[in-house]
């Protein structure tokens, strides 16, 4: 599922701001990959004239810098911009730094050492209100992640708590045959499923989608039909 929220980058610029050459350019090739635009800064006072030019969507900065810190910047500009998406990267958890970020509204904060798993995840906390996967199974049901809820076209379908958890398994793994054991361990999980009780499911779950988004393998499984 990160995948498709990782795409979703590319609708958004971000600026950088680290004062240590190697640290900086490390997470400006790993940001690159992502974003639509990457601005990287090497101090507090050139980050705050590339915000100034370049307004961009997020803010990831540094605390501790020399002459003005990440904390000073992020003052600045929260005098005049509270809605720009703000992560800070700091190397130490602490208490009066940590009081500075919720009283200036920070998003996120990631600890050091940075790599690219801690820096994506930080980004998809703080950018978790405006992000959104929606699972299109074909050009008239999505399955919205958030709400866990199906829509045909702009109705919205009653499902049960297993067939929801279907659906994301069969998203999951739309290119391979889910048999019939893997079926059993994640939907029926520490209970026994029998063969007649999976097809009593499969033909519920048949009945209350509006359309047949499955396809039958026999002596082996299901499958997602492609869209």
């Amino acid at each position: 599922m990160k995948k498709e929220l990782l795409e979703q980058l590319k609708n958004y610029t971000i600026l950088c701001v680290e004062d240590e050459e190697g640290i900086r350019k490390r997470l400006v090739n790993t940001l690159k990959y992502y974003f639509k635009e990457v601005y990287s800064a090497s101090n507090a006072d050139e980050g705050y004239e590339l915000y100034f030019e370049y307004k961009p969507s997020i803010i990831l900065s540094d605390i501790e810098m020399p002459k003005e810190n990440g904390i000073a910047l992020i003052e600045k500009i929260r005098k005049k911009d509270f809605n720009t998406i703000i992560i800070m990267v700091t190397a130490y958890s602490n208490e009066e730094y940590l009081l500075d970020l919720i009283n200036l509204n920070v998003n996120q904060y990631i600890l050091k050492p940075v790599n690219s798993e801690s820096l994506l995840n930080g980004i998809l906390k703080a950018l978790a209100s405006k992000l959104t996967l929606k699972i299109q199974l074909n050009d008239n049901l999505c399955f919205h992640m958030e709400s866990r809820e199906l829509y045909f076209k702009d109705e919205l379908i009653s499902l049960r708590k297993r067939d929801k958890e279907f659906i994301i398994l069969l998203y999951e793994n739309k290119n391979r045959v889910l048999t019939y054991d893997y079926i059993e361990e994640y939907l029926w999980k520490d209970k026994s499923m029998s063969m007649s009780a999976l097809k009593t499911f499969i033909k519920e779950f048949r009945q209350r989608v509006p359309e047949d988004i499955l396809i039958n393998i026999p002596q082996e499984g299901y499958k997602l039909k492609s869209t």
